[in-house]
Protein backbone atom coordinates (compact mmCIF):
# COMPACT_ATOMS: atom_id res chain seq x y z
CA UNK A 1 0.00 0.00 0.00
CA UNK A 2 1.24 3.61 -0.94
CA UNK A 3 0.23 6.87 -0.52
CA UNK A 4 0.40 8.12 -3.97
CA UNK A 5 1.51 11.43 -3.46
CA UNK A 6 4.24 10.41 -1.56
CA UNK A 7 7.20 7.99 -3.10
CA UNK A 8 9.03 7.63 0.69
CA UNK A 9 5.94 5.29 1.12
CA UNK A 10 6.43 2.84 -1.50
CA UNK A 11 7.71 -0.06 1.25
CA UNK A 12 5.13 -0.64 3.32
CA UNK A 13 6.85 -2.13 6.14
CA UNK A 14 8.76 0.94 6.47
CA UNK A 15 8.23 2.56 9.91
CA UNK A 16 6.44 5.74 8.75
CA UNK A 17 2.32 5.28 9.15
CA UNK A 18 0.16 4.80 6.35
CA UNK A 19 -2.43 8.51 6.35
CA UNK A 20 -5.70 9.02 4.42
CA UNK A 21 -5.47 8.10 1.24
CA UNK A 22 -3.51 5.31 0.56
CA UNK A 23 -3.37 3.18 -2.84
CA UNK A 24 -2.45 -0.13 -4.12
CA UNK A 25 -2.40 -2.20 -7.08
CA UNK A 26 -4.52 -5.55 -6.89
CA UNK A 27 -2.72 -7.54 -9.47
CA UNK A 28 -5.38 -10.44 -9.24
CA UNK A 29 -8.81 -11.86 -8.17
CA UNK A 30 -6.69 -13.52 -5.51
CA UNK A 31 -4.80 -10.69 -4.03
CA UNK A 32 -8.29 -8.56 -4.06
CA UNK A 33 -9.65 -11.55 -1.92
CA UNK A 34 -6.49 -11.88 0.02
CA UNK A 35 -6.80 -7.86 1.39
CA UNK A 36 -10.51 -8.38 1.66
CA UNK A 37 -9.46 -11.13 4.08
CA UNK A 38 -7.00 -8.86 5.94
CA UNK A 39 -9.11 -6.14 6.05
CA UNK A 40 -12.08 -8.16 7.43
CA UNK A 41 -9.49 -8.90 10.59
CA UNK A 42 -10.23 -5.88 11.36
CA UNK A 43 -13.43 -4.83 11.34
CA UNK A 44 -15.64 -4.81 14.15
CA UNK A 45 -19.96 -3.80 14.77
CA UNK A 46 -20.70 -0.40 13.57
CA UNK A 47 -17.98 -0.62 10.93
CA UNK A 48 -18.73 0.91 6.83
CA UNK A 49 -17.23 0.32 3.93
CA UNK A 50 -18.13 2.00 0.56
CA UNK A 51 -17.13 -0.04 -2.08
CA UNK A 52 -17.08 2.89 -4.91
CA UNK A 53 -15.89 1.47 -9.01
CA UNK A 54 -17.67 1.04 -11.91
CA UNK A 55 -19.37 -1.97 -13.13
CA UNK A 56 -16.86 -5.15 -13.31
CA UNK A 57 -14.00 -3.51 -11.24
CA UNK A 58 -14.42 -5.66 -8.58
CA UNK A 59 -16.79 -4.62 -5.30
CA UNK A 60 -19.15 -7.83 -5.31
CA UNK A 61 -15.99 -10.06 -5.74
CA UNK A 62 -14.31 -7.91 -2.71
CA UNK A 63 -17.62 -8.02 -0.43
CA UNK A 64 -18.18 -11.92 -1.13
CA UNK A 65 -14.49 -12.20 -0.12
CA UNK A 66 -14.42 -10.11 2.90
CA UNK A 67 -17.74 -11.88 3.78
CA UNK A 68 -16.50 -15.48 3.63
CA UNK A 69 -13.55 -15.06 5.49
CA UNK A 70 -16.06 -13.93 8.30
CA UNK A 71 -17.84 -16.53 8.32
CA UNK A 72 -17.51 -19.97 10.36
CA UNK A 73 -18.75 -21.50 8.10
CA UNK A 74 -18.08 -20.26 4.77
CA UNK A 75 -21.55 -20.48 2.26
CA UNK A 76 -22.40 -19.07 -0.60
CA UNK A 77 -22.65 -15.10 -0.86
CA UNK A 78 -24.73 -14.08 -3.53
CA UNK A 79 -24.86 -10.05 -4.99
CA UNK A 80 -27.27 -8.25 -3.52
CA UNK A 81 -27.96 -6.59 -6.86
CA UNK A 82 -31.80 -7.60 -6.92
CA UNK A 83 -32.21 -8.41 -3.13
CA UNK A 84 -30.84 -5.25 -2.09
CA UNK A 85 -29.65 -6.22 1.36
CA UNK A 86 -28.28 -9.52 2.44
CA UNK A 87 -27.57 -10.21 5.84
CA UNK A 88 -25.33 -12.80 7.28
CA UNK A 89 -24.19 -13.56 11.14
CA UNK A 90 -20.79 -13.49 11.61
CA UNK A 91 -19.37 -14.40 15.08
CA UNK A 92 -18.88 -10.95 15.66
CA UNK A 93 -22.61 -9.93 14.87
CA UNK A 94 -24.50 -9.00 12.03
CA UNK A 95 -23.03 -7.96 8.77
CA UNK A 96 -25.06 -6.04 6.03
CA UNK A 97 -23.93 -6.25 2.35
CA UNK A 98 -26.32 -3.58 0.33
CA UNK A 99 -26.05 -2.92 -3.32
CA UNK A 100 -27.46 0.60 -3.86
CA UNK A 101 -27.22 0.37 -7.61
CA UNK A 102 -31.17 0.28 -8.83
CA UNK A 103 -32.05 2.85 -6.03
CA UNK A 104 -32.96 6.53 -7.14
CA UNK A 105 -34.71 8.12 -3.75
CA UNK A 106 -32.86 8.10 -0.47
CA UNK A 107 -36.86 7.66 0.98
CA UNK A 108 -36.05 4.20 -1.12
CA UNK A 109 -32.51 3.49 1.45
CA UNK A 110 -34.14 4.51 4.98
CA UNK A 111 -36.78 1.90 3.84
CA UNK A 112 -33.86 -1.01 3.75
CA UNK A 113 -32.91 -0.39 7.20
CA UNK A 114 -29.77 0.61 6.36
CA UNK A 115 -29.47 3.43 8.97
CA UNK A 116 -29.90 1.46 12.23
CA UNK A 117 -27.66 -1.26 11.04
CA UNK A 118 -24.56 1.42 10.53
CA UNK A 119 -24.71 1.59 14.64
CA UNK A 120 -24.93 -2.40 15.29
CA UNK A 121 -23.71 -4.72 12.34
CA UNK A 122 -20.74 -4.57 9.93
CA UNK A 123 -21.43 -2.93 6.70
CA UNK A 124 -20.44 -3.10 2.97
CA UNK A 125 -22.20 -0.59 0.84
CA UNK A 126 -21.72 -1.24 -3.06
CA UNK A 127 -22.92 1.96 -5.18
CA UNK A 128 -22.83 4.33 -2.19
CA UNK A 129 -23.08 7.67 -3.68
CA UNK A 130 -26.86 6.84 -3.77
CA UNK A 131 -26.55 7.37 0.04
CA UNK A 132 -25.90 11.07 -0.75
CA UNK A 133 -25.93 13.16 2.68
CA UNK A 134 -27.04 10.45 4.18
CA UNK A 135 -23.26 8.62 4.10
CA UNK A 136 -21.78 7.74 7.50
CA UNK A 137 -18.86 10.26 8.54
CA UNK A 138 -17.23 7.25 9.83
CA UNK A 139 -16.87 5.04 7.14
CA UNK A 140 -14.02 3.84 5.28
CA UNK A 141 -14.15 4.46 1.27
CA UNK A 142 -12.85 1.70 -1.24
CA UNK A 143 -12.52 2.77 -4.73
CA UNK A 144 -11.69 0.26 -7.55
CA UNK A 145 -11.08 1.07 -10.74
CA UNK A 146 -10.08 -1.32 -13.50
CA UNK A 147 -6.37 -0.79 -15.17
CA UNK A 148 -6.68 -0.99 -18.89
CA UNK A 149 -3.67 -2.67 -19.81
CA UNK A 150 -4.00 -5.81 -16.89
CA UNK A 151 -7.54 -7.05 -17.33
CA UNK A 152 -7.12 -9.12 -14.12
CA UNK A 153 -5.60 -5.81 -12.00
CA UNK A 154 -7.56 -3.77 -10.47
CA UNK A 155 -6.46 -0.15 -8.14
CA UNK A 156 -7.92 0.36 -4.69
CA UNK A 157 -7.79 3.57 -2.75
CA UNK A 158 -8.47 3.40 0.69
CA UNK A 159 -9.74 7.49 2.11
CA UNK A 160 -11.21 7.88 5.65
CA UNK A 161 -11.57 10.50 7.88
CA UNK A 162 -12.24 9.03 11.31
CA UNK A 163 -9.22 8.32 13.14
CA UNK A 164 -10.25 4.72 13.94
CA UNK A 165 -9.34 3.67 10.71
CA UNK A 166 -5.87 4.74 10.99
CA UNK A 167 -3.98 1.67 13.34
CA UNK A 168 -6.37 -0.69 10.88
CA UNK A 169 -4.75 0.53 8.06
CA UNK A 170 -1.02 1.10 9.96
CA UNK A 171 -1.79 -3.10 10.96
CA UNK A 172 -3.10 -4.32 7.14
CA UNK A 173 -0.09 -2.06 5.75
CA UNK A 174 2.62 -3.66 7.25
CA UNK A 175 1.31 -7.35 6.86
CA UNK A 176 1.08 -6.67 3.19
CA UNK A 177 3.76 -8.08 1.24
Amino acid sequence: MTKPSDPARSDPRSSTAAHSPISCQLTSPEATADLAQQLAAQLQPGDCLLLEGPIGAGKTHFARSLIQSLMSHPEDVPSPTFTLVQTYEVPSGELWHADLYRLSALEEIEELGLFEAFDDAICLIEWPDRLAELTPAHALHLKLTLDPAEEDCRHLTLTWSDAKWQSRMDEIAHDRP
